[in-house]
């Protein structure tokens, strides 16, 4: 996945293909922290304190510890190759900004969606709006709160996933797990038509 975050903001010379592709997933799922961890500069977040007039519209079931949330997206970028530069986009978790996220979906050439084995079912509408825009995805089980987690046989059939999606554990605070998740993706995409990869100018 490239070398380690060099803290160099300007890209090399020899970039050609820029990658772009989302983090996505139900709120509290670790899409923020997710993106901090493998992107080899400074994030760009835009979070803002959860208040209680939040905690009216979303679902803190399950969920402790969560003072802040993200509005409308986490922004990081991780070098490839010599040749080849991703950019992450991790977008806001809620239902009532599903909308925004699915405004960051265009050009992108895929998705990895991040769930919490605690709370499977609030990855399903995710994954459904994924299918319907055609947008290639993998699902990558985020292995923080020392949970149980299921065989892959059972994952794969709660998740209704065919043979060829990428299914991996990780922990979104561990970098070499973080970035075997995402290699699945983009290996995954890289198994498609890959036409819609932007040149860089």
């Amino acid at each position: 996945m490239g070398s380690e975050p060099s803290g160099e903001v300007y890209l090399p010379d020899s970039v050609r293909t820029a990658v772009k592709v989302l983090v996505v997933g139900p709120f509290a799922v670790g899409k923020s922290t997710f993106v901090d961890t493998l992107s080899e500069i400074e994030p760009l977040h835009t979070e803002e304190t959860m208040t209680r007039d939040g905690a009216v519209v979303d679902d803190l079931h399950g969920i402790t510890d969560k003072t802040t949330t993200t509005v409308a997206l986490d922004f990081g970028r991780r070098t490839l190759s010599d040749r080849v530069v991703l950019y992450m986009f991790g977008t806001p978790g809620q239902q009532r900004f599903l909308s925004m996220w699915e405004d960051l979906a265009h050009g992108a050439l895929g998705a990895l969606v991040l769930a919490d084995v605690a709370r499977l079912e609030e990855s399903f509408d995710v994954i459904s709006v994924l299918e319907e825009r055609g947008l290639p995805y993998g699902v990558a089980i985020n292995d923080f709160n020392s949970v149980a987690i299921p065989s892959h046989e059972e994952l794969r059939e709660a998740f209704d996933l065919l043979p060829e999606i990428p299914l991996v554990t990780c922990d979104a605070r561990d970098r070499s797990g973080t970035a075997r998740a995402m290699i699945s993706l983009v290996e995954h995409v890289l198994a498609s038509p890959f036409e819609h990869a932007q040149e860089s100018a």
